[in-house]
């Protein structure tokens, strides 16, 4: 694959100057291109296109989000990982398709890995018109890798800065947000339950109340609570699932 070429739009110019310098070091980024706002990062695509963009989203004038909606619109649109001090756009983030969410302060690690996802995300074959992210997630178990198949997973659960897999097979750590889960695997089956769970509807053998818990949906794995605020949805999705798997048959 050729080396990335990056567009930066930070308006602090110490920031902008520090996350240019760390990106332009990682052996996947060709060139990296800095705006120190929304207006000028628009005037630079006539310079010619980026394979991804790295957002601030507070700035004056054009923000990071308008920036995206503007690079969405594009022929062949860059990956956008927005850089931001701030959790409280992240479901809009990647309601616009991003493919990262980086928090201020970040490691340095944390921003090879975005890249890293950007390299996959451009080199993943596409299904439909969108690629199909992370049908196979990698996991680091006691020193080795281990691949989880999508499929297998029953459930999600919120853990920190990374998520709890489960499955018949037991249950991994994976460093990712569990709103991107939820945003790349909804077409796949996955539906939020909880605040902190993620569902496989093709796993849920039953909805139940409990004394304890109240409404819970049952996986071979264990029960995943269900609150009031998902337990409409989750209900409408498990039966169109079974709509269309009686429709199959």
């Amino acid at each position: 694959m050729s080396l990335l070429r990056v567009l930066v739009v930070e308006d602090e110019p110490s920031t902008r100057t520090e996350l240019a310098g760390q990106l332009a070091e990682l052996p996947a980024v060709g060139e990296v291109v800095a705006a120190g706002g929304g207006d000028e990062a628009v005037r630079l695509l006539g310079s010619g296109s980026f394979d991804a963009a790295f957002l601030d989203i507070a700035m004056p004038g054009l923000t990071g989000m308008d920036v995206a909606r503007i690079l969405r619109r594009l022929s062949n649109p860059p990956e956008i990982v927005f850089v931001t001090a701030y959790d409280n756009h992240a479901v809009e983030a990647f309601g616009l398709g991003a493919a990262d969410y980086l928090l201020k302060p970040f490691r340095p690690e944390r921003l090879a890995e975005a890249v890293a996802r950007i390299g996959g995300r451009r080199s993943a074959p596409v299904v439909g018109d969108k690629a199909d992210d992370l049908a196979v997630v990698q996991v680091e178990l006691a020193g080795r890798t281990v691949f989880v198949r999508r499929d297998d997973i029953a459930y999600a659960e919120a853990h920190g800065d990374y998520v709890r897999l489960h499955s018949n097979q037991g249950s991994h750590l994976l460093r990712q947000s569990l709103t991107y889960l939820e945003q790349v695997w909804d077409a796949a089956g996955f539906v939020r339950a909880h605040r902190s769970f993620l569902i496989n509807l093709a796993h849920v053998t039953e909805l139940r109340v409990t004394s304890t818990a109240g409404l819970v949906a049952v996986t071979e794995p264990g029960e995943v609570p269900v609150s009031r605020r998902h337990s409409r949805l989750l209900r409408e999705r498990l039966l169109q699932a079974a709509r269309e798997g009686g429709a199959q048959r």
